[in-house]
């Protein structure tokens, strides 16, 4: 949607983009922004990078994790939600990556877990093509390896800024891991002091059996996707069962559904907005992402063949919603179904209407669902946030069913109260690895 009049995504490469955009939230009470991230690019359809390159399927994209500073200085409340996959950077590197801004945010930032699904990111960094289940095979190692430098390395108060004995820090309370295991070795201590939460937030968006079981044992906020709220309510069952098989409450992790809003005055003024919208909105850029998602080069389907049976080593639960979702005739999706559909919204519910019917179907969403709350998709930016913020926030804040303030402290206490609320594997390794 770069094309439409006053959309800003060009901007991109402006650090003046992001602070207005993240002064924006906040005045929103928005709870975090979440920065979507790849290590590759969109290749599938067509069988070359062309399609993504002509409509800017994210693409180009630059590393996410250098706008935080600059966001959370210009804020005081908002979160930082980044994207990393575990295949694109050694933990000890990452460990130090993530502490930092840590600490630079006062204690704001999570990290959004991701094993990749791209072929062109792990051909690029040298790799071959992973199994979807042995990558998280590969992520429960990542993770195990940061635990223990975040949480076990250093104690709380081996700092101890003795100047009068010139020691900035105990050694005796600093650590080595010693970890060895299948993926890596990494026997030394971390390279950072304790940060406010020791551990960001972990945010996590697998879906597929062994992705949900992944999420269960290690994730504070799970991302849930699909095309219809009906979909989406048994996967939140899923995950919550999930999270009681690892030992953890039902909700012990907030469950966000991804879903985008079209609003204004009026609902007409809403569906105004929804068909000028369609006139700008790329097809071709539709079927880029979702041949990318599912694996399958939507390219090689004649534009009305029902969409069958894909099998698909990418985003499996994508490919299993396709396949599940109706026309309002009862038919199956067809490839042009998705081109003409999903052009605007993506994967997600799109709801249109006026601010009183938009926070109606969000509380109904909530009720049928079980959900905690939403991960908002944009049509345009900012004005698909600017919109929600004026038409639907004070509805609900009136409502009372959103802040009208933040809470204190970390983006952990923002999100569920006083205390640390680390999970089970988080607090396990604190001082474990030296003793």
């Amino acid at each position: 949607m770069w094309r439409y009049p006053g959309d800003r995504s060009t901007e991109y490469n402006d650090i003046d983009h992001w602070v207005e955009l993240a002064r924006l939230f906040e005045r929103g009470r928005f709870d975090a922004m979440f920065i979507a991230d790849l290590v590759g690019y969109f290749d599938v359809y067509g069988g070359s990078v062309d399609s993504a390159l002509r409509t800017a399927s994210q693409l180009p994209i630059n590393d996410p994790t250098t706008l935080v500073s600059a966001m959370a200085a210009s804020t005081r409340n908002l979160g930082f939600g980044v994207t990393a996959g575990v295949f694109y950077e050694h933990p000890y590197t990452f460990a130090r990556r993530m502490s930092s801004l840590d600490h630079l945010t006062k204690g704001r930032v999570g990290w959004n877990v991701v094993t990749g699904y791209l072929p062109s990111a792990l051909r690029n960094m040298g790799q071959e093509d992973i199994p979807h289940d042995r990558r998280y095979d590969y992520a429960d190692e990542y993770l195990d390896v940061l635990y223990k430098l975040w949480e076990g390395s250093w104690e709380d108060d081996a700092v101890v800024k003795d100047k009068a004995h010139d020691v900035y820090a105990d050694p005796t309370k600093v650590h080595e891991i010693n970890h060895h295991g299948r993926f890596f070795d990494v026997p030394g201590i971390h390279l950072c002091e304790p940060s406010p939460q020791r551990t960001p937030v972990i945010f996590q968006a697998g879906t597929s059996p062994r992705g949900i079981r992944f999420a269960a044992e290690n994730a504070e906020a799970i991302f849930v996707t699909g095309p219809t709220p009906e979909l989406v309510a048994p996967q939140v069952r899923q995950v919550r069962d999930s999270l009681e098989a690892a030992g953890r409450g039902r909700y012990d992790a907030r469950v966000l559904m991804m879903l985008t809003v079209i609003t204004g005055n009026t609902e007409q003024e809403a569906w105004d907005k929804y068909h000028d919208y369609e006139r700008y909105a790329s097809t071709e850029g539709a079927l880029t992402l979702y041949s990318g998602w599912i694996g399958t080069d939507l390219s090689k389907y004649d534009l009305d063949q029902p969409l069958d049976d894909i099998d698909s080593n990418a985003i499996q639960s994508t490919a299993a919603n396709m396949q599940k979702v109706k026309g309002d005739d009862g038919r199956r999706w067809t490839v042009r179904d998705i081109a003409v559909r999903r052009a605007i919204g993506g994967n997600s519910p799109v709801i249109v209407g006026s601010g009183e019917q938009v926070a109606d179907e969000l509380q109904r969403i909530v009720e049928l669902t079980d959900v905690d709350g939403f991960n908002l998709a944009y049509v345009t930016n900012p004005g698909t946030f600017e919109d929600i913020i004026d038409y639907v926030v004070p509805i609900l804040q009136e409502r009372g069913v959103y802040q009208t303030d933040y809470a204190p402290g970390t983006l952990r206490n923002k999100l569920f109260g006083k205390g640390d609320h680390l999970n089970p594997n988080h607090r396990g390794y604190q001082y474990k690895v030296s003793k």
